[in-house]
């Protein structure tokens, strides 16, 4: 990384470098002896000072008062202006001051020669300067443990008197200690619990303190203080990190509080042991999801060699200029439910592809052409089969999507897609366990979580990475952007680090940044593959069209509740039918013919015989599929119901009916049934 660690060995080694002949040594010398050189300047000084004072005060009673009171007073501020100090140079500083002003007082009221002053003096003055130089020696520990870790300062004030604090590492805006808790009395637990007010000891933000406990010990870890919040000053989005890139490479959205890059990566690697993943984005009302929803999704479509999905029941309100590079966009309710099913559908017919061209799992290779006799379908040489991209199935406001479909919506999804170079990315406010199955949730290895409601952190981040400072209720909506981010490839001493995504403006600019992205992807990016895109159409018809060609409308096709067979097309013109055109309005009506009064099916009061009532119903499945509405339900047959004189449990009843014929599939949810395109059911 680059970093500079200037440990106490390193300054010891540099302390005997250096020539050895005569100057050499005597400059060593000199050069070690200086830092020992005042307390033995303080006791000569005080051995002239006691002669001085003796020509002037000695034999005077009042100067022996003054003396007295002034040593007394000395010895006093010393006790009190080391109070900041550990307990032992506290009163190692007292005493001395103490035994030094008492004999000079005695010098200069007897004089220095007389009783057992100059031997007091020329025992007592060595022995405390000596003692002051045996300090400062064993200050310098090569194994970098301070001595005054057990003073009973700032560890003893949270609760951690007799932690040792070892081998410092300082970095730009980050300090690492190792820490060792006594052994058999405290646990890394204990450290976690003590965070806040070691924070508020150093006068810091919660976050900016932390604690990394040793896998391999309870009792040992390193404590990192982040002294300054670099997340403050605002970093704007500038566009995408890596243009044309591969998708297998790091994903770039934001920064550490350190000032390092926030990126995830969403394929696994093989040769790092890195798993492919899902992810999970999570966070309140204002935290800045939308934000980060964006800066994922720019970098996501700036690669090569990947497909995204994107359903979104807000209307692509965020992601509308976007919108052309997207292989297929579903604004929610039952448009989102055939993606879900056609997502079902193509992930083992990919996982079937890439077993047969011998892929465990997808790498960028499997999006090229397959020319290597190593990756072939065909046993004895290269197939040359289309490549198959890498595909990330985007849900935004999820919670949307989990309460239509029930929440064990995406768990086939979660648990089965990683191996078929599938990544679900779920956003969400609050992925509680009420809305999300807790199979799903345990099948979103990754998150990026943030700000949210303090009683909600255990819904976004593992308790470990609670436990070692990570608290996203600190922040709420009041620092949007602000995040942590758990993924495959980050090291886990980053997980309770601090940081925040880039902002996107709202500009012309900015805008125009994106829907310049989007026309590249359109152009440049990877269409999909011949097993992908068939297994999509085989589920969801003509509602998987692939990503729009240039110039063409980039909307999403209308919902079922836009789109309803037999309802009129919008027109700023006259509404007049095709078959119309050519009747003259100022015409007479023709006379009554026979029949004209024989009451229609769809006629008020008149109910079908069975027969016409079962061609009814297979004519209204057509119609919802030619409307592009794959998902159906009883409720959906609501009107048509009332309008044929036909109950609900009877539509039922066809709806089983038409799954035994292969014209319907069951979906997760209960009551729902996918339409089977009529190609395929035939």
């Amino acid at each position: 990384m680059g970093e500079h660690k200037h440990t106490v060995e390193q300054q010891y080694e540099d302390q005997l470098r250096g020539s050895s002949d005569g100057s050499g040594i005597t400059a060593y010398v000199l050069h070690r002896a200086k830092p020992h050189l005042p307390p033995w300047l303080a006791t000569g000084g005080l051995g002239l000072a006691g002669a001085l004072g003796s020509l002037q005060w000695q034999g005077s009673a009042a100067a022996g008062v003054g003396l007295t009171l002034a040593s007394v007073a000395l010895t006093g501020v010393t006790w009190w202006a080391g109070k900041a100090t550990g307990q032992q140079r506290r009163l190692h500083s007292a005493i001395t001051v103490a035994a030094g002003s008492a004999w000079l007082t005695g010098a200069c009221l007897a004089g220095p020669l007389t009783g057992p002053l100059p031997d007091l003096y020329l025992m007592g003055g060595p022995a405390l300067a000596l003692s002051w130089n045996i300090r400062m020696v064993l200050r310098r520990n090569v194994d970098g443990t301070p001595i005054g870790s057990t003073d009973k300062g700032l560890l003893e004030k949270v609760g951690l008197a007799r932690a040792q604090i070892g081998a410092t590492s300082v970095e730009p805006n980050r300090v690492t200690a190792k820490m060792a808790l006594e052994a058999g009395e405290q646990t890394n637990e204990d450290v976690a619990k003590v965070l806040p007010r070691l924070a508020s000891a150093l006068d810091l933000p919660t976050s900016a303190v932390r604690y990394l406990g040793d896998p391999a010990s309870a009792r040992r870890g390193e404590l990192v203080i982040v002294p300054e919040d670099m997340l403050a000053q605002v970093a704007e989005w500038s566009g995408p990190s890596s243009l044309g890139g591969s998708i297998a490479e790091p994903l770039v959205i934001g920064r550490y509080d350190d000032g390092s890059p926030l990126m995830l990566w969403l394929p696994g690697d093989p040769e790092l042991n890195r798993n492919a993943t899902h992810v999970l984005i999570a966070g309140g009302t204002g935290s800045g999801k939308g934000d980060t929803a964006l800066n994922l999704m720019t970098e996501i479509l700036s690669r090569r060699d990947v497909l995204l999905f994107v359903s979104d029941p807000k209307m692509f309100q965020d992601f509308r200029p976007l919108l052309p590079g997207m292989d297929w966009a579903a604004e929610g309710g039952p448009d989102t439910e055939v993606m879900v099913e056609a997502i079902k559908a193509i992930i083992p017919a990919r996982t079937r592809w890439l077993g047969a061209h011998g892929y465990r799992q997808w790498v960028p290779g499997a999006a090229e052409q397959q020319t290597d006799p190593a990756h072939s379908c065909k046993p004895d040489r290269a197939c040359g089969c289309e490549g198959m991209p890498f595909l990330v199935a985007w849900m935004e406001e999820a919670a949307n999507t989990l309460r239509l479909m029930g929440d064990n919506a995406f768990t086939g999804i979660a648990q089965e897609a990683r191996s078929a170079g599938v990544a679900l990315i779920v956003s969400l406010q609050r992925p509680s366990y009420d809305q999300m199955s807790t199979s799903t949730r345990a099948s979103l290895p990754s998150v990026i979580a943030l700000g949210c409601d303090p009683r909600d952190e255990g819904f976004s981040l593992p308790d470990s990475v609670i436990d070692a400072g990570a608290h996203p209720g600190a922040w709420g909506n009041r620092r949007p952007g602000y995040c942590y981010l758990i993924s495959p490839g980050i090291p886990e001493d980053r997980y309770p680090s601090p940081a925040r995504t880039f902002a996107v403006p709202q500009t012309p600019a900015a805008i125009a940044t994106m829907e310049a992205l989007a026309t590249w992807a359109q152009r440049h990016a990877a269409t999909a593959d011949p097993i992908t895109a068939g297994a999509a159409r085989a589920v969801a018809g003509q509602n998987y069209t692939g990503r729009p060609t240039e110039g063409s409308d980039p909307a999403p096709r209308p919902t079922a509740d836009e789109e309803r067979p037999g309802m009129e097309a919008e027109s700023h013109g006259l509404l007049t039918d095709p078959e119309d055109a050519g009747i003259d309005p100022e015409a007479e009506l023709p006379d009554g013919q026979d029949g004209d009064d024989t009451p229609m099916w769809e006629s008020p009061g008149h109910k079908p015989s069975p027969a016409e009532a079962r061609e009814l119903f297979a004519r209204a499945l057509d119609d919802f599929e030619t409307a592009g509405q794959m998902v159906v339900g009883p409720k959906d047959f609501m009107d048509w119901c009332d309008r044929h004189n036909l109950s609900r449990p009877w539509v039922s009843e066809r709806l089983k009916e038409a799954a035994l014929d292969g014209r319907l599939e069951p979906t997760s949810a209960t009551g729902r049934w996918r339409i089977v395109p009529s190609l395929m059911a035939a």
